[in-house]
């Protein structure tokens, strides 16, 4: 009789942690369960309990709740790397960094999301971007990219021209030219024949590069030779 109430004791605390357990899926459920959370680096869980992977969440920009799953900011990480490193994700949260293909599609495979990119130049301009719908395919189709519902906010339209095209790294050649582009303008991408962006190119501290698209370049905005100071990506649910 007297080991009923030990176990009670030894087992309430994980009831209570298994009844107060979540999990949030992305930035935007962080938020909606104290949207007077700061903008910072925090926890998801994509797929499940053990799928745990920090990311920044954006809570300010635009009504907030924006998961950041590409971020150029200083140009302290080399992004020219192979596939399985875009697979997997690499870099810091807190700072510069790539969240991950799989992680982007295990995201937008459970909800419908639309895109923002904001980015910023040498001169302290900063403009937008933003897509009503944005998601990929999963590796066995060459993480597709499927783009749509363009809204100007002073960048131009970059993004609409790599509708429908795979991700390409220098390691794998997925694109839609005869160039193996990720390779020519040394930076990963959605690349078509080739790119309007190149978001993830070679960070030139502002110079304007003595060949095309090699830097991180949003052409509609500043042009082909020009690279950005900083560059985001981001993702939210659609309401």
């Amino acid at each position: 009789m007297k080991l009923v109430p030990v176990v009670v004791l030894l087992l309430a605390p994980v009831l209570i942690s298994c009844s107060s357990l979540t999990l949030p899926l992305d930035c935007s459920d962080i938020y909606n369960h104290n949207n007077r959370q700061p903008s910072g680096v925090y926890t998801i869980y994509p797929i499940g309990l053990k799928s745990a992977v920090q990311v920044y969440c954006d809570m300010t920009s635009e009504g907030g709740r924006w998961t950041v799953f590409q971020r150029r900011m200083d140009g302290t990480l080399n992004f020219y790397r192979p596939w399985d490193q875009y697979k997997l994700g690499f870099g810091n949260a807190a700072g510069e960094y790539w969240l991950g293909l799989e992680t982007l599609f295990h995201l937008t495979l459970r909800k419908k999301y639309e895109l923002l990119v904001d980015m910023e130049d040498f001169s302290k301009n900063k403009k937008v971007a933003r897509y009503s719908s944005f998601s990929i395919e999963p590796e066995s189709l060459g993480y597709k990219l499927h783009v749509s519902g363009f809204t100007d906010g002073g960048a131009g339209d970059a993004l609409t021209y790599h509708n429908g095209q795979n991700f390409t790294t220098f390691d794998k050649d997925l694109d839609s030219s005869e160039k193996h582009c990720a390779r020519v303008h040394m930076g990963a991408f959605w690349h078509n024949d080739c790119q309007l962006a190149n978001p993830n190119g070679v960070y030139q501290w502002g110079h304007e590069g003595y060949k095309p698209f090699i830097g991180v370049v949003w052409e509609p905005w500043r042009g082909k030779y020009y690279s950005l100071k900083a560059i985001s990506m981001k993702i939210r649910p659609v309401q």
